[in-house]
């Protein structure tokens, strides 16, 4: 299936309509056994800004993500990224700890613009709505609003990053090649090992494992 590349044609209409500042959002992390949530967010205010490499983060292979990555950290008007990590994820839940990075992402480019954004897209139907904006979630986001689409390889290409780091000081696991997923290999590793640190003690996997 050839990819599909997303476009600014909800940004430029929304333009259009007097928004001047309009921020895409999507998180990387939610289903993971192991690590941080992360969200990214990105503005643009022109075709110029935009990388032509860019589509839906999970689609994109590694290489293309990092490049791309950078580019987008160049080309943009402004770019943020929040993090939250697994003890706070086990004391409020993953549905508040991503509307809590997703904040932290918007707070950091609002510090970059200079001024409060004007309007949020995000990916997702399920997310949280953020208070004191007007939002729209969008399902498939990433595959066709460039905003939300840029602001997802952020999140991951972050996330990415910070598991491979993990991985170095709790190589038993295998966390750069799972990021943190619930795959055979990490399953093996949890029961041979036990549990680390960074484990999501909330999620029924890993629970399951500390109630045995």
């Amino acid at each position: 299936m050839a990819k599909i590349f997303p476009t600014l044609k909800l940004e430029s209409r929304l333009w259009k309509s007097g928004y001047q500042y309009i921020v895409g959002v999507d998180e990387a992390g939610r289903g993971p056994w192991a690590g941080p949530v992360t969200a990214g967010a990105v503005v643009v205010s022109s075709r110029d800004q935009v990388v032509e490499t860019v589509c839906d983060s999970k689609k994109m292979t590694n290489r293309a993500r990092e490049e791309s990555y950078k580019a987008i950290l160049n080309k943009s008007l402004a770019w943020g990224v929040g993090v939250i990590g697994s003890n706070q994820i086990d004391s409020i839940g993953i549905q508040e700890a991503v509307n809590k990075a997703m904040k932290i992402a918007i707070k950091e480019v609002e510090k970059r613009l200079g001024q409060r954004v004007d309007y949020i897209i995000s990916d997702g139907i399920n997310v949280l709505l953020i208070d004191g904006y007007p939002m729209e979630k969008i399902k498939a986001g990433d595959t066709y609003h460039y905003s939300i689409a840029a602001a997802s390889v952020i999140a991951k290409v972050t996330r990415d990053r910070l598991m491979v780091k993990s991985a170095a000081q709790f190589p038993q696991y295998g966390f750069e090649n799972h990021f943190g997923y619930g795959t055979r290999v990490h399953r093996e590793a949890l029961m041979r090992y036990g549990i680390c640190e960074i484990h999501r003690k909330s999620y029924k996997p890993i629970k399951a494992i500390l109630e045995a």
